[in-house]
């Protein structure tokens, strides 16, 4: 009897596993620092080219909304332009307890009702578990950690939903970002680009000690931030590092994960290039359901080789995590603050 293969997806996972990743790493090509230095230079060029238009650059125009006077902290609201039509809200908050010029951490929820999980605040059903269940606390963290923290809005959640496409979240706004050949990928790494311009006007801020971390959507754009943006001198993505294949390859994503044509060049590993020598540390949760945590670990394996070929392979970690889909504060900082020793 004749066998059929009508879904898509058997069509798609045998490309997949075929996929010619023309810029993948190398281990017997990139071993000297000149061939290493010009395949880094050439994944960085693609990759831009895949992560779509730039925006572009306008005055930031800082508005500062207030300031509250907290027992840990002293948290300053301001509002930035990113880009035409695209303004950001964020708060800062400024350690108490210690002296600055502070280092600092921004942090990046992922898919959420907003960044005020970020600052522990539940505003609604939902948010007290996914703050007090998963550490997506993130800046109170941060500030108790010693580090100043930038809590911002990435684009389609929280205050920067659409208005008039709310239900879908970030379907029908990535949808659009395709069609102005962007991707939502990239305008969010703009975004926060242009909120690194914005610390630069904080005089409190070590402009040399800027670090980021997100969890799952969070994660994704704490990792391609830190791949195009130099200035970020250190990542702790948490569940987001895998493979593409086993990722949102194999299991359903929102659309904001997706770059198109990612896989003709590389697999997600291959991109750590353009973060080394940079402390990178990856979280996972060894039982999450969306980021297997076995892509996790191949995919790790490559990045460390990456590292040791760029002469600095103990500038990158993995910690696991006894659990699902979320961050793990208490493993993932102690390892953090070891690779940065800021």
């Amino acid at each position: 009897m004749d066998t059929y293969s009508f879904a898509p997806e058997s069509c798609h996972e045998y490309l997949m596993d075929r996929a010619p990743l023309v810029l993948t790493f190398d281990p017997q090509k990139h071993l000297d620092p000149e061939s290493f230095e010009a395949w880094r230079r050439k994944v960085g060029a693609k990759l831009r080219q895949l992560l779509g238009d730039t925006p572009a650059k306008v005055p930031l125009n800082i508005r500062h909304e207030f300031e509250t006077q907290h027992e840990e902290f002293v948290e300053r609201r301001f509002v930035f332009t990113a880009e035409k039509n695209a303004d950001v809200p964020c708060h800062l908050l400024l350690p108490t307890h210690a002296s600055a010029p502070f280092p600092v951490m921004i942090c990046l929820q992922g898919h959420s009702t907003g960044m005020h999980i970020s600052l522990g605040r539940p505003k609604f059903d939902g948010d007290e578990k996914s703050i007090s269940g998963g550490d997506r606390d993130f800046a109170i963290r941060a500030v108790r950690e010693g580090f100043a923290a930038l809590v911002m809005e990435q684009r389609c959640f929280g205050e920067r939903k659409d208005a008039k496409h709310e239900g879908s979240r970030c379907h029908h706004a990535t949808m659009v970002s395709l069609l102005l050949g962007r991707t939502m990928i990239g305008e969010r790494v703009w975004d926060v680009s242009r909120a690194i311009d914005a610390l630069a006007t904080f005089p409190e801020i070590d402009s040399e000690k800027i670090a980021c971390m997100g969890n799952s959507g969070g994660g994704t754009i704490t990792y391609f931030a830190a791949c195009c943006d130099p200035r970020i001198k250190a990542a702790m993505p948490s569940c987001y590092v895998c493979t593409f294949r086993d990722s949102i390859g194999r299991i359903h994503h929102c659309e904001d994960n997706y770059v198109p044509g990612i896989l003709k060049w590389f697999e997600m590993g291959d991109l750590a290039c353009l973060i080394a020598p940079r402390p990178l540390l990856v979280v996972a949760g060894k039982e999450d359901g969306i980021f297997p945590i076995e892509g996790v670990r191949n995919t790790f394996r490559r990045i460390r080789a990456i590292y040791s070929v760029a002469g600095h392979k103990n500038k990158c970690r993995l910690v696991v995590g006894n659990g699902g889909h979320r961050f793990y504060a208490d493993d993932a900082w102690p390892g953090f603050k070891q690779l940065t020793r800021w």
